[in-house]
């Protein structure tokens, strides 16, 4: 199977998918390959173009992914036949995606023909330090690379473990629909500390679900999905985020990066 042309759609946090994709991108163009990059958070699944291949791109929350992500990929529309790749980013473990998600686009007609998890810095509850970030960070490009030119030769594959990752992919969603409760984001959601807060706004134009009003200073409403983008991109850091050791926060590119 030829790859030709790519849309890759992506979603990335606060940088590490994006870094990955980016090695990605560069690999398959120097093999000839035309990708259009798009951001996930800004695509309408049922407009996809299914005579391309299809490349999905997304951070592990919770052992499986964020819930605006599944309704993304659960809405992609039936094919017949269209390629379709993923990779995702981990601090250390899933478990409930690459089964699941295989299962899912088989079943709506597409041809699994990849999946890769890499790991990367963790961006929540422990920060690691620059050099140990650097490490993972070159680790996980020269990974990515080589599964991007594995796709280019018709050497990945994307396996098919159905009992065990279907558990932990219901385990991953009731997780997420737990951080979804009001009492999970009043006890745990964010809060810009005005005495830090410039009201530059940046906070509320890179939220990937438009969580954040800006009301003279950031209002946060209640269906937030804990990406880290607004605390870790803040440029004054007035954002804390309780869970996170040391209040320690990771980027792993500039904010302008998800400036809509």
């Amino acid at each position: 199977m030829e790859i030709k042309t790519i849309d890759f759609y992506y979603f990335s946090g606060t940088g590490n998918t994006l870094l990955v994709v980016n090695k990605m991108v560069e690999t398959f163009e120097k093999r000839g390959i035309s990708v259009d990059l798009c951001k996930l958070e800004e695509s309408n699944p049922e407009d996809i173009n299914l005579n391309k291949t299809i490349g999905l791109a997304f951070p592990v929350a919770g052992l499986s992914t964020y819930p605006f992500v599944w309704q993304f990929l659960d809405s992609l529309p039936p094919a017949n036949g269209t390629s379709v790749f993923m990779v995702d980013t981990l601090g250390e473990y899933s478990g409930g995606i690459v089964g699941p998600l295989h299962n899912k686009l088989k079943k709506k007609g597409y041809n699994p023909i990849g999946a890769c998890e890499i790991i990367m810095p963790w961006n929540i509850f422990y920060i690691q330090n620059k050099k140990a970030k650097r490490k993972r960070i070159d680790k996980g490009l020269k990974k990515a690379e080589k599964f991007a030119f594995g796709l280019t030769e018709g050497k990945s594959n994307w396996g098919n473990f159905p009992i065990l990752p279907f558990i932990i992919y219901k385990i991953g969603l009731f997780i997420m629909g737990l951080w979804e409760l009001k009492s999970q984001q009043k006890w745990f959601g964010f809060k810009a500390k005005k005495s830090k807060c410039n009201q530059c706004g940046i906070c509320a134009e890179i939220c990937p679900i438009n969580n954040i009003e800006i009301d003279e200073y950031p209002v946060y409403k209640c269906k937030c999905q804990f990406c880290m983008r607004c605390v870790s991109f803040c440029p004054q850091k007035a954002i804390p985020c309780k869970i996170n050791y040391k209040g320690k926060t990771h980027r792993a590119v500039k904010v302008k990066e998800f400036i809509k």
